[in-house]
């Protein structure tokens, strides 16, 4: 049995990248640690103050359904969350200098 299924439209369906996968294997350009530092910490402050403002957020959700122990819990990684973003700041003061 043969199964005919006419669109009206074509289906090429092409399948290639259209971009190159290679890379130069110059390293001149790469980051020295420092460098490399300092772009982490300040993508895990950001990261962090994210993580700490939804902690506070359901802290308060929890709290208005009645959930006082887990709004107390959100509550507290939001406070943990300030202590991990200040030490980091600490660092990236550091690196500095």
């Amino acid at each position: 049995m043969t199964h005919h299924h006419d669109h009206g439209h074509d289906h090429s369906h092409d399948h290639s990248h259209g971009h190159s996968h290679s890379h130069s294997h110059d390293h001149s350009h790469e980051l020295t640690f420092e460098q490399k530092l300092d772009k982490l910490f300040t993508h895990w402050i950001d990261h962090n103050e994210s993580h700490k403002d939804t902690f506070l957020i359901w802290a308060g959700r929890a709290k208005e359904a009645g959930l006082a122990g887990v709004a107390g819990n959100l509550e507290k990684a939001g406070q943990l969350s300030e202590d991990v973003t200040s030490q980091l700041k600490d660092a990236l003061n550091k690196l500095k200098g």
